[in-house]
């Protein structure tokens, strides 16, 4: 991108010091005026679609470093639940355990 911007920065600048000549005529400087005017069109254009593009990278990084967050919040959580089903499992086995040794 950089070195397009920089190559339509010449042509622009080559462009504007093009002076007319006895061998070019009228339409021929109009012609290359116009050209050098949509060019500065176009390179405007194109300058604020990347820093477009550039908003909505920054967007979606931020999105999706929000996004990671709150999936690592709800493994932790997840994580969390397993362990105590596992606890309170291992408890339920315990108190299994016991209530054979009375029965016998």
């Amino acid at each position: 991108m950089k070195i397009k911007k920089k190559n339509l920065d010449q042509l622009l600048q080559k462009l504007s010091n093009l002076s007319i000549s006895y061998t070019q005529s009228n339409s021929d400087a109009e012609k290359i005026k116009k050209e050098r005017d949509f060019l500065k069109k176009e390179k405007i254009e194109i300058e604020n679609k990347h820093n477009e593009l550039l908003r909505e990278h920054e967007y979606i990084k931020k999105k999706l470093s929000s996004l990671k967050k709150e999936v690592g919040k709800k493994s932790e959580i997840q994580e969390n639940f397993s362990k105590e089903i596992e606890d309170l499992s291992q408890e339920t086995e315990e108190l299994v355990e016991e209530i054979e040794k009375w029965q016998m």
